[in-house]
């Protein structure tokens, strides 16, 4: 009885730990998928700001051209997650160059849809550094869970795998140059 006993709870801590590995794994999903949200929605926005911007600043060719290549670069289906982040983090930094360039224009400044794209733009900037956060503390959590006793032996069993921290490019640490 005591030998069944036994059994059965360490049956039932397995299965525990398996389903605990199992929302940990579909957290880090979720919040990927949050980010992808996000910039998706980032990506319906940029071609507005930037044909509204070109209309007054059409010597900034080079920085137009720079962020419609990313944008399309980064929703190819051809990279892996890893490589669309990078390519993501490049495009935050050109965002706001392109925002910047209202400082030289007062008239741009002063659109009501200009203002209405940089509002959009900013709230959607904040929603992916926060979806980022989440990303980050969800794979906190499974990476725990994946290399600690006894965990990792489950983990291990059934093919549970660290996930990479978003971290950002070292181009994208630095500051906006104008």
């Amino acid at each position: 009885m005591l030998l069944l006993g036994g059994g059965a709870f360490i049956g039932l801590v397995l299965i525990f730990i398996y389903n605990s590995l199992v929302a940990k794994r579909n957290m880090v999903r979720n919040a990927f998928s949050s980010i992808d949200v996000n910039l998706r929605k980032r990506h319906d926005l940029i071609p507005n700001l930037v044909e509204t911007v070109k209309a007054y600043a059409s010597h900034e060719k080079e920085t137009f051209t720079r962020l419609i290549e990313a944008r399309q670069k980064a929703g190819s289906h051809d990279i892996t997650g890893k490589e669309r982040l990078r390519i993501e983090e490049q495009i935050g930094p050109q965002v706001q160059r392109v925002i910047a360039l209202a400082e030289d224009y007062p008239e741009l400044r002063s659109s009501d849809h200009f203002l209405n794209l940089q509002r959009n733009l900013t709230e959607v900037e904040e929603q992916i550094s926060a979806a980022r956060r989440a990303y980050n503390a969800a794979v906190y959590e499974i990476n725990n869970a994946v290399e600690s006793f006894p965990s990792n032996l489950i983990a291990n069993a059934f093919g549970f795998q660290r996930h990479d921290f978003f971290e950002a490019h070292e181009s994208a640490r630095e500051s906006v140059k104008i």
